[in-house]
C-alpha cells in the first residue's frame, strides 16, 4: 500500500482546518443574523420569481407558500446550501494555487451551488402541491445528491481550469 503523500496530507489537513472554521463560523451568535437574512432572501427571491411567472407565492420569513391552497415550506439551515458551500470552499482553500484564482472559485462555487439551490426551492414547492411522497423523495435524496454532485462538477472543473504552476498541471496532459 502507497504511502500518503506530504502534500496529501497537507491538503487534507487544511480541508479539515478550513471546514472547522467555517462551520463554527457559521455557528457564531453574531453571524446567525446575516445567515437568516441570507435565508429570507432567498425566500423573498423564490416568491417574486414564481410570482413573475404567474405562480401565486408569499413570502413569510423564511417560509415560501402558496396563496392558492396554503401549502408552504421552509428554507431551514442545511436547505440554504451553505453547508455545501462550506465544503466546497475548504476543497478549494487547501488546493496549492493563487489567491485570485482561489477568490475566483470561491465566488463561481457560490453561484453554482446557491443558484442550483434556488431552483431546488421553487422546484419543492410546486412539487409539493403536486405530490408529497415526491416532494419526500426529491427534498431527502434527489435534490441532496443533485447540490454535492453541483459542488464536485465545479470543483473538478476548478481544478482542471487552474493556472499553470498548480499542483495539477501534470495532470492536465
Amino acid at each position: 500500500m502507497p504511502a500518503i503523500s506530504s502534500k496529501s496530507s497537507k491538503f487534507v489537513l487544511i480541508f479539515v482546518l478550513a471546514a472547522l472554521v467555517q462551520f463554527a463560523f457559521l455557528l457564531a451568535p453574531w453571524v446567525r443574523p446575516l445567515v437568516d437574512l441570507f435565508s429570507r432572501g432567498m425566500v423573498i427571491a423564490s416568491a417574486f420569481s414564481i410570482n413573475v411567472i404567474n405562480g401565486h407565492a408569499i413570502a413569510r420569513g423564511t417560509i415560501l407558500r402558496s396563496s392558492v391552497n396554503g401549502f408552504g415550506i421552509e428554507l431551514k439551515d442545511g436547505c440554504n446550501g451553505v453547508n455545501v458551500m462550506i465544503l466546497l470552499w475548504s476543497a478549494m482553500l487547501a488546493f496549492p494555487g493563487s489567491l485570485a484564482w482561489k477568490l475566483t472559485g470561491l465566488l463561481a462555487g457560490a453561484f453554482a451551488i446557491e443558484g442550483l439551490n434556488f431552483l431546488r426551492f421553487i422546484s419543492l414547492f410546486y412539487l409539493g402541491q403536486y405530490n408529497l411522497s415526491w416532494f419526500e423523495f426529491a427534498h431527502l435524496y434527489l435534490w441532496e445528491t443533485l447540490i454535492m454532485l453541483d459542488a464536485l462538477v465545479v470543483l473538478g472543473f476548478w481544478v482542471r481550469h487552474a493556472p499553470p504552476g498548480s499542483e495539477n498541471a501534470h495532470a492536465r496532459s
